[in-house]
């Protein structure tokens, strides 16, 4: 199994998705850092994807500072383990899924929806329903843009 286990940082807890390279969302969701850290230290993956802050010349705060502390304790982790975490910026994640770097979340959430199939119930058919899940079924909150990484990496990855 090849599989790819990506990260949106924050500063007390973290977006997660591990994703396989067929196109399989093989679990997701939103843990505590320290728990994180333990995550990765398991991951049944090959590779480990963390987005990259980038403050393109604005002043910043705290808690900017504290998730750039966290990606390090992720990096290293996996350094642990004998890999190399890959870092991939918001904006390749915006211009590889929407072609612009002006893409907001949203943009972003629904070119990620157009990648999968409808095979779930209810009003959003690639997430589903409980009792008809689809592709995406359980993908919510920060694990939306840590399966923009995975997809995003898995794109560069194969392109160099």
């Amino acid at each position: 199994m090849t599989a790819i286990f990506a990260i949106d940082p924050g500063t007390t807890e973290s977006g997660w998705c591990l994703y396989h390279t067929d196109g399989l969302v093989l679990g997701s969701g939103v843990k505590p850092n320290e728990v994180m850290l333990e995550e990765i230290a398991a991951a049944c993956a090959e590779d480990l994807a963390i987005e990259r802050v980038a403050s393109y010349g604005m002043s910043v705060g705290r808690e900017v500072f504290e998730t750039c502390e966290w990606v390090g304790e992720f990096r290293n982790q996996w350094r642990r383990r004998g890999g190399v975490a890959r870092l991939v910026y918001r904006r390749d994640v915006k211009l590889h899924l929407c072609g612009s770097a002006k893409a907001k979340d949203t943009n972003i959430r629904q070119a990620l929806l157009d990648m999968f199939p409808r095979t779930g119930g209810g009003k959003t058919p690639q997430v589903g329903t409980r009792k008809q899940p689809g592709p995406l079924y359980g993908v919510s909150s920060h694990a939306w843009s840590a399966l923009a990484v995975a997809v995003t990496a898995l794109n560069l990855k194969e392109a160099a």
